[in-house]
């Protein structure tokens, strides 16, 4: 069924003009003129078309910002379509991730979820049309002799042999081909341009190929199917779209958009095309992130090394940074490379304020305090944000047996390390300053298994009462209260900065881009939810992953640390940090 055409909704400012500057761009005033001048009625109505063939990535949220935001943002609609015209690569895992995705990233499309599917006997009626006018025919050669045939980009194409075939013959021949009567690749229909178009794309495309497979939704209802640019236009058409945004290798087939859509004398939307998404040591191609996934390299479409938005929300990621960053790289008419840096400089940014700091000990190392009372227990107030003043404080339980960082400790301190040491003083975070007095090693390895230590009681949350200073403050958690925990430390999947453009971009594949840890935690994180965030103070940010929530672990994945490269990079772009 077709969607009711919108009506021409009441003007309004746009929702983010007042406090928060709508950011810039070229298809923004593309948008705002057509809005002052009238064209559409006034309306504006964008769609995000997924092809349900994969998981969203990062590139796909560009274009979802753009899309809904710009419907938001002007008072208009903005439809979730999904162009399903190949049943041997789509599925419905992937709809309904598509469909998570969207809403976790904050958008609604209420009431307006279409499908190319639910247009396929009006497609079908317009390809009729075409043939009709002469504008279309059946074609016998196969996809080679047609490629064959195309010619090159300075040699014209040659008409195929079934090119001027009665307008009767190719009615009869396409209503054959969608009653099943002939194999898959023996016929095509193909539209009537021009042969010796400089754009090979007008070359006589292909507009529907007989494909025998069960569709997602129209079960064999259909055994010939509409490729891809027959099919959006007219959907863009019959939803009525205004502004039919997409990325620059769309920009070719403009030219056969306007075609079938001034052929048909149809509603007739504007495409206009912006630049994609391209990320430092990423790889956005659905090839290539399929690629991954069937090699065995991730662990599945939401590994949190993955771009895709389901592995950006299982590692930590906040929705909210996500937007920011999409809003931050804006929207160009030519492609660029975009640093990661940036977008890990959008999580931080949004954590920082928003996520809870706890201790928890990555790589224990023990501590013993021998002054300390036998048995004794304190609890010792820590700040819950300092970012965040109504966050409040927490208590954490303190004892004579600790862990630290066995990175904290140096039995021979390099020049400017100022963590533990024999015979220095460190101050532990909201506790006490602690000496190191003697270091204990496994006989066989030499390796340092325990320091011993003691305490100072009238520090105490704060500096000694004789005025002695330290230059560290070191995190631990309590030995008898910390909780056990598995925490994921995620690097970049990619060794290279471009590895897309590697002859072999799997042989660019970090080996080492998970490392697991057993850690110690702060016994309050016990019971965290899955998909929470979280602050470990001085380690970076981290969140429970909602992907082992029935194991009866306690996981983290590594969001992302607490360096921030960004403002280094920000000094050689024209992108603002």
């Amino acid at each position: 069924m077709s969607p009711t055409p919108p009506q021409k909704p009441e003007r309004s400012e746009p929702t983010i003009g007042k406090e928060t500057p709508v950011p810039s761009n070229f298809i923004r005033s593309i948008v705002e003129e057509d809005c002052r001048t009238g064209k559409w009625d006034g309306r504006v109505a964008t769609r995000f078309p997924p092809e349900p063939n994969g998981y969203l990535h990062i590139g796909h949220a560009k274009s979802i910002c753009l899309n809904f935001g710009l419907a938001a943002d002007f008072n208009g609609t903005c439809n979730l379509r999904f162009d399903d015209t190949n049943p041997l690569k789509e599925d419905v895992e992937y709809v309904d991730s598509i469909k998570e995705d969207v809403r976790w990233l904050g958008f609604d499309w209420q009431d307006r979820e279409y499908y190319a599917s639910d247009y396929f006997q009006q497609l079908y009626d317009y390809a009729v049309q075409l043939i009709h006018k002469g504008l279309a025919y059946v074609d016998d050669l196969n996809a080679d002799e047609i490629r064959e045939y195309r010619g090159t980009l300075t040699e014209p194409g040659r008409e195929s042999p079934w090119r001027n075939r009665p307008v009767e013959e190719n009615l009869d021949l396409f209503h054959r081909m969608r009653e099943g009567e002939f194999p898959d690749g023996s016929r095509v229909l193909r539209a009537k341009i021009d042969m010796a178009s400089p754009n090979l794309l007008m070359r006589d495309p292909t507009l529907y190929r007989i494909r025998k497979a069960s569709h997602h939704r129209t079960g064999d209802a259909w055994c010939i199917y509409p490729m891809y640019d027959f099919t959006h236009c007219l959907s863009d058409s019959i939803e009525h779209i205004t502004h039919s945004v997409c990325t620059l290798e769309f920009e070719n087939n403009r030219e056969l958009y306007d075609w079938v859509l001034a052929r048909l004398d149809v509603y007739h939307p504007q495409q206009i095309e912006f630049a994609r998404l391209n990320l430092t040591y990423t790889v956005l191609s659905k090839r290539k992130l399929i690629a991954l996934v069937e090699n065995g390299v991730v662990q599945g479409w939401d590994d949190p090394r993955m771009p895709t938005i389901s592995g950006m929300r299982r590692r930590g990621y906040p929705p909210e940074a996500i937007r920011n960053f999409c809003d931050r790289i804006g929207v160009a008419r030519r492609d660029s490379l975009v640093d990661f840096a940036l977008l890990e400089f959008c999580v931080r940014e949004y954590l920082n304020r928003h996520a809870p700091r706890v201790m928890a000990v990555l790589d224990p190392l023990k501590v013993v305090i021998e002054n300390w009372p036998e048995g004794r227990t304190e609890e010792m107030e820590a700040v819950n944000n300092p970012e965040d003043p109504a966050a409040g404080t927490r208590k954490v339980p303190f004892s004579g047996t600790l862990f630290i960082e066995r990175d904290d400790f140096r039995e021979e301190p390099p020049r400017k390390f100022f963590r533990l040491a024999p015979g220095r003083e460190v101050r532990l975070r909201y506790a006490y300053f602690i000496r190191c007095t003697d270091v204990i090693k496994d006989p066989d390895t030499g390796e340092v298994v325990e320091l011993r230590c003691t305490y100072d009681p009238e520090t105490r949350g704060g500096d000694a009462p004789d005025g002695r200073k330290v230059k560290a403050t070191l995190h631990w958690v309590s030995a008898s209260h910390a909780a056990d925990a598995e925490v994921r430390l995620y690097e970049h999947l990619f060794a290279e900065e471009r590895p897309g453009e590697a002859a072999d971009f799997l042989t660019t594949v970090r080996p080492d881009s998970l490392r697991t840890v057993a850690a110690k935690v702060e016994p309050g994180l016990t019971g965290a939810e899955p998909g929470s965030r979280w602050q470990f103070e001085r380690l970076g940010y981290f969140c429970v992953d909602p992907g082992d929530g029935e194991s009866g672990r306690l996981v983290f994945n590594r969001t992302v640390t607490l360096r921030d490269t960004w403002a280094k990079i920000a000094k050689k772009t024209k992108i603002s940090g």
